[in-house]
């Protein structure tokens, strides 16, 4: 029987290679669960030696309900499958909007776009040291219902692939920042204020065994819970760090936080909200009351744990490497005034810089790098760096869910 010539879903996929130009849209939904980050990324060349351009950005907010539910199901102890099985389904049908919604401001048709590259979002994370020695994760978004409803090619659930290979399954935006920011005059630090702080070293000249990746700890979570509480839940973050520039400090109380096992571990490590959440946050939030502090006091002294975690953590495994000419900053943390105060404090010596003056806009930097990994698993090439997340080798990233019939 020879081969048949009906209709090919995986088409899009088997001629990917043979293309000079490609179309992709990354997604990306952090730990701070407020909003889509979509980015349209015109790629010309295969893996590390592709050159690219951002042709259109997209931020699309939550409705305060979905935030709502990621956050409590990302919290809950116990939870019913179909309660995990509808928020799955609403966030692929919020992803296959905002992939629309993106196109349609761009005026590009998406018979043009090969695929959408689709972080997912995390609900559980279980790093290495607390899953036994098997780093366990979990993101939502059901690629089937991205794929119907958007018409186009899916790659998705990118991490489980390293997590199966031993790693961490983060950080993996490490490879993008290699690709993207590797200087041969400049030793580099990335670093990424989101829900959870991260951190890629970039020795100057150093090749992609050299680089060295991880979270640093909290970045905003544990500072957006604490407003959340402070107010009700009517307010998600504190803007431009105005709360927290009006409180003080308590020394004590940092020296205490700062005694958290997770900041003596060596890379590669991760964390995420099951640590640094909304939990920890009532926590301390009850530890500064009953030490009399203001709601003010306990956010101040929050983002000095933020602060003082990243700058240890570039003192005690960055700068035996090498110091770093230069620190970039990017995420959401890069509008909190006062946090980016405390870092410059806390790292005096070290330029510390916003991502933007090394060409690529911090706010969509993790959209653009998810459109990236999607790119380098469509030319069958690894999205991990093993000396990042702990990996035994390189691996192809992600599931590949196909569009419509062709």
């Amino acid at each position: 029987m020879g081969p048949s010539s009906g209709p090919d879903a995986l088409a899009p996929v088997r001629g990917y290679t043979a293309r000079k130009e490609h179309l992709i849209v990354g997604l990306m939904t952090g730990t701070s669960a407020d909003a889509v980050d979509a980015a349209l990324v015109r790629f010309s060349g295969p893996g590390l030696e592709a050159r690219h351009e951002v042709l259109a950005y997209r931020e699309t907010p939550f409705e305060p309900a979905l935030r709502r539910e990621v956050l409590e199901v990302a919290a809950a102890v116990e939870l019913a499958p179909e309660r995990l099985m509808r928020l799955d389904a609403a966030l692929g049908e919020c992803f296959a909007a905002a992939v629309l919604e993106l196109l349609a401001g761009a005026k590009v048709d998406r018979g043009r776009v090969d695929a959408v590259g689709s972080h997912g979002q995390t609900v559980r994370h279980i790093p290495r040291h607390r899953g036994e020695g098997q780093a366990l994760t979990l993101q939502l978004g059901s690629a089937a219902l991205l794929a119907e409803h958007s018409g186009l090619t899916v790659v998705s659930d990118f991490r489980t692939r390293d997590t199966a290979a031993g790693g961490e399954g983060a950080p993996l935006v490490p490879l993008a920042d290699w690709w993207l920011f590797r200087s041969e005059s400049e030793a580099r630090a990335l670093l990424n204020l989101g829900g959870m702080a991260n951190v890629t070293w970039l020795a100057r000249g150093g090749s992609l065994a050299d680089v060295l990746a991880f979270d640093t700890g909290p970045g905003n979570s544990v500072l957006d819970a604490l407003m959340s509480l402070r107010s009700g839940g009517r307010e998600t973050h504190d803007r431009d760090g105005a709360v927290a520039a009006c409180g003080h400090v308590n020394e004590a109380l940092l020296a205490e936080l700062l005694e958290d096992p997770f900041f003596a571990l060596p890379p590669p490590r991760s964390t995420g909200r099951e640590h640094f959440g909304d939990a920890y946050a009532v926590q301390l939030l009850d530890l500064g009351r009953s030490l009399g502090l203001s709601e003010g006091d306990v956010l101040a002294t929050a983002v000095e744990l933020t602060a003082a975690s990243v700058a240890g953590a570039l003192q005690r495994f960055i700068v035996p490497r090498g110091r770093p000419d230069a620190v970039y900053v990017s995420g959401g943390g890069v509008r909190n005034r006062t946090l980016m105060h405390a870092l410059e404090r806390r790292i005096a010596g070290v330029s510390l810089q916003p991502l933007a003056v090394l060409g690529v806009q911090p706010e969509a930097k993790e959209a653009l790098a998810f459109a990236f990994l999607a790119h380098q698993t469509l030319c069958g090439l690894a999205g991990n760096v093993p000396t990042a997340t702990g990996a035994a080798h390189p691996v192809v990233l992600g599931h590949i869910t196909p569009g419509p019939l062709r």
